[in-house]
């Protein structure tokens, strides 16, 4: 019993995977000063091969963008993540986009999220690179790693592993 009161205790780690197929980049390398001075929060960034964006964790869905570019996740620790399709994408009001889940929703890792038309983003966006944020960072991370410069497969390889308070 008392080691149960004055044991140490032992923080949760999220291990989080790719939700992209593509190369792994510092979130102070996207061309965006709202998410490379991390005003939004800690994270990485996947500039991507396909269109393809599936869960990186198990979890809920928080909210899906109106306009289908974003989409937020919480795991079950309460860890909160958006991951935010391209750049400057929001003003292509959806087109391009075609989600597959919505708001409350449960999902597993590797479950579909949303489908982007890659060549479509690429023409008519500041950029296809994607960040994927940690926004609640200040609340819940103690310790995070990140995986960078490695090319990622989507639901395969761990982009962030986060030990939590």
């Amino acid at each position: 019993m008392l080691k149960k009161l004055f044991g140490k205790k032992e923080n949760a780690v999220e291990q989080i995977t790719a939700p992209i197929n593509g190369k792994v980049l510092d979130i102070t390398e996207v061309p965006d000063p709202v998410f490379s001075q991390k005003m939004m929060g800690e994270g990485i960034a996947i500039d991507p091969t396909d269109g393809q964006v599936v869960s990186p964790i198990d979890g809920e869905v928080v909210q899906v963008f109106p306009t289908k570019h974003a989409v937020g996740l919480k795991t079950k620790s309460g860890l909160e993540i958006l991951i935010h399709i391209g750049l400057e994408t929001v003003a292509l009001n959806g087109e391009g986009f075609e989600s597959f889940v919505q708001a409350g929703d449960k999902v597993k890792r590797g479950d579909k999220l949303i489908s982007f038309d890659l060549e479509f983003i690429r023409e008519k966006a500041a950029s296809t690179i994607t960040p994927m944020i940690i926004t609640n960072t200040d609340e819940v991370v103690g310790n995070l790693e990140k995986n960078v410069g490695v090319a990622a497969k989507i639901a395969e390889t761990e982009v962030l592993t986060i030990t939590l308070k």
